[in-house]
């Protein structure tokens, strides 16, 4: 059955896909956040000429198509357009066959382990460990990520001691029966990081993500080499030569693929099987609550090397207001710690009616 009209409903932060098949079965994705509604144009520009007509059942022919067609433009915006597509033909598979996606991808649902994962750093250590507290008494999360460095600080702190200090008020607080992540989002020199990470260590803190510069993956790897933790990352990288070489090389210890940079579940679950040929977990950035988190829940039901927690956003609508009223009923209810894939077809979520009514809205069709 061909592709017969590619939708988008999309504003600046987040931007859904609906694809129709020539008898009518529909699929729902995403293209990646952040620019959303760039990405959908960019979708109707270089992704639907090559996928409408397409068979809707052969998702990796037309996810590795369209970038040798697209060859000139090979950055990041296209992969991240490629996944509203992606997404929206798994989606519709699911719903033909009456499976949910992780159960086409070889997996069953089921329940997975979250941690709790901040994003800020406008936040003091007293008031990020207070929080912490109140989600693992009323929600049960027993894992926390929360952030060190500036984002690409160059060695310098949000404010000066913000690192030194949140480690051990966090661990102090929170005691020694939770598990502890830190994101350093780029922020520091390999010698800082180093510096840091001894720090880390001693505050029995188990995940270090992305220390240095990402995309030096040489510097990353310095740090790995130098510290007993996990050394994580590659949540930016959308090339397969890239994450040849990062797990190549052992720059880090997890890899963190996101399904939505990537461009979607084919590619993703790539790279997830290039991690389990050597040895390493994959836990995917899924750092918000659009579907990227969705993807990821079912992404981590299927493959053999996924890591111990799926990533899932804490922060409340002052600090993303967009990620709240996406859909009819949230499937990110969180019980003693844990999320559930659910076992209805395709990925088992309904997008708001009113808030695709207020999106940008653009179509692509065989009949246009």
């Amino acid at each position: 059955m061909k592709i017969s009209r590619i939708e988008t409903f999309s504003t600046q932060d987040v931007g859904f896909v609906r694809v129709t098949a020539e008898d009518g079965a529909e699929g729902w994705g995403q293209v990646s956040t952040y620019h959303s509604d760039i990405s959908s144009l960019i979708l109707h520009r270089q992704i639907t000429p090559w996928a409408l007509g397409h068979d809707c059942a052969d998702i990796a022919g037309i996810v590795d198509l369209i970038p040798e067609k697209e060859h000139k433009f090979p950055g990041s915006h296209l992969f991240r357009a490629i996944g509203g597509l992606d997404t929206a033909l798994w989606d519709m598979a699911g719903k033909r066959a009456g499976k949910s996606v992780c159960e086409l991808l070889g997996g069953t649902p089921g329940r997975l382990r979250a941690y709790a994962s901040s994003m800020k750093r406008d936040i003091t250590p007293e008031q990020e460990a207070a929080r912490f507290l109140r989600l693992r008494d009323t929600l049960g999360f027993d894992a926390f990520k929360f952030r060190v460095a500036a984002e690409f600080g160059h060695d310098v702190d949000e404010w000066p001691g913000r690192s030194e200090a949140i480690v051990p008020t966090v661990r102090k607080a929170l005691g020694d029966k939770v598990a502890l992540m830190v994101d350093a989002n780029s922020g520091f020199s390999p010698k800082r990081a180093i510096e840091v990470g001894r720090m880390l260590e001693d505050n029995g803190v188990c995940h270090f993500e992305e220390p240095c510069t990402y995309w030096e993956l040489e510097q990353t790897k310095e740090v790995r080499d130098a510290l007993s933790l996990d050394v994580t990352g590659g949540e930016q990288d959308c090339y397969m030569p890239i994450w040849r070489h990062m797990i190549e090389m052992g720059a880090v210890d997890i890899i963190q693929p996101d399904v939505c940079y990537l461009g979607g579940m084919v590619r993703t679950m790539r790279v997830a099987a290039m991690g389990a040929a050597a040895g390493l977990p994959c836990t995917p950035h899924s750092a918000n609550l659009s579907l990227v988190t969705l993807f990821t829940m079912h992404l981590l039901r299927a493959i053999p090397n996924a890591g111990d927690y799926l990533e899932l956003s804490i922060e409340e609508a002052d600090y993303y207001p967009w990620q709240y009223g996406l859909y009819r009923k949230s499937p990110y209810d969180v019980v003693d710690g844990h999320v559930m894939v659910s076992a209805e077809p395709g990925w088992g979520v309904e997008i708001s009616p009113d808030w695709l009514a207020k999106a940008q809205y653009h179509v692509s069709s065989l009949e246009a």
